[in-house]
């Protein structure tokens, strides 16, 4: 008891410097919880959060009747399911890649380069996109033109613009996913290669039988813990991105959130749909966290 307290009263300006995020945290994540209660309400601003009239579960039975709520959360889910996949399978090609140039400046090189759209946001790259993916002067369409196919709408057409969504959003990030890889392959013994070599084993051998299943933890850890975002299909990048013609094939739950409670004034409803989706996402969270455990080894306490 007193090693414990002697251990904290030692530690006191850590356990200071702490005070400023949990004061941000608090004001900004804790007290805005209290708005999670105009999903229970018919809400008016003239009334304020204490005088609207409580109409019980009303919001979410309204919501459960919209025409396109049903279409609008298998959106959320192929979108997400897709940008889950791709962004497991893409880096772990380039990792793999990445780890057999011999050349450091010409590896550090790529990897920097790889690395750069994520930092970029999606305000950024959505300009960009929508310049370099135009059916008229951009440049992806000026190349198909020149191999003699007819332009693709790319941001316009709704069958092409989910598989938009997941490739931008592979490109933008694929960089940080690929240098935890990297960084996960370095770990590994090099003792396992030179024992592989000696038995003959070639360079494709040694990726599927030491490599691999070398960074195998890592690969379940980030899958596993993948499953608590699968609801959030990208709103920044969805936002900058979509228009009216793809919305059969591009609104998700975040977008539906922000035209209702923002462009439609409809508050309580927006509040509704928020709270369902981060319902569902605590629960999935929670399932990726014991799958985690059980399958990777990793906990947060």
């Amino acid at each position: 008891m007193w090693s414990t307290r002697k251990s904290i009263y030692s530690r006191w300006p850590l356990h200071l410097m702490l005070l400023p995020g949990l004061a941000l945290l608090f004001v900004y994540h804790y007290i805005p919880m209290l708005g999670v209660s105009l999903a229970f309400q018919n809400f008016k601003p003239t009334l304020g959060l204490f005088g609207s009239k409580w109409v019980g579960w009303d919001n979410f039975t309204y919501m459960m009747a919209l025409p396109n709520i049903y279409r609008v959360i298998w959106n959320t889910l192929y979108i997400s399911v897709l940008k889950v996949i791709a962004g497991l399978a893409f880096p772990i090609i380039i990792a793999l890649l990445l780890n057999e140039i011999r050349t450091v400046f010409v590896k550090r090189s790529i990897q920097t380069l790889i690395y750069l759209p994520h930092f970029l946001s999606w305000i950024i790259l959505g300009g960009i996109l929508i310049d370099v993916l135009s059916p008229s002067t951009g440049i992806v369409n000026g190349v198909l033109k020149g191999l003699g196919f007819e332009p693709v709408f790319f941001l316009g057409e709704p069958k092409t613009f989910p598989y938009v969504l997941v490739t931008t959003d592979v490109w933008k990030e694929f960089g940080f996913n690929t240098i935890v890889y990297l960084a996960a392959i370095t770990g590994i013994n090099p003792n396992l290669y030179e024992a592989a070599v000696v038995d003959g084993a070639n360079r494709w051998k040694q990726i599927l039988h030491i490599t691999i299943p070398g960074i195998l933890p890592v690969i379940v850890l980030l899958a596993t813990l993948s499953l608590g975002h699968i609801l959030n299909a990208g709103f920044d990048q969805v936002f900058n991105l979509y228009n009216k013609a793809v919305y059969e094939t591009g609104d998700i739950i975040d977008t539906l959130v922000y035209r209702m409670g923002i462009q439609q004034a409809k508050y309580s409803l927006a509040t509704a749909v928020g709270l369902f989706k981060s319902v569902v996402s605590f629960i999935l969270i929670s399932v990726s966290y014991m799958l985690a455990y059980r399958f990777a080894n990793y906990r947060i306490f």
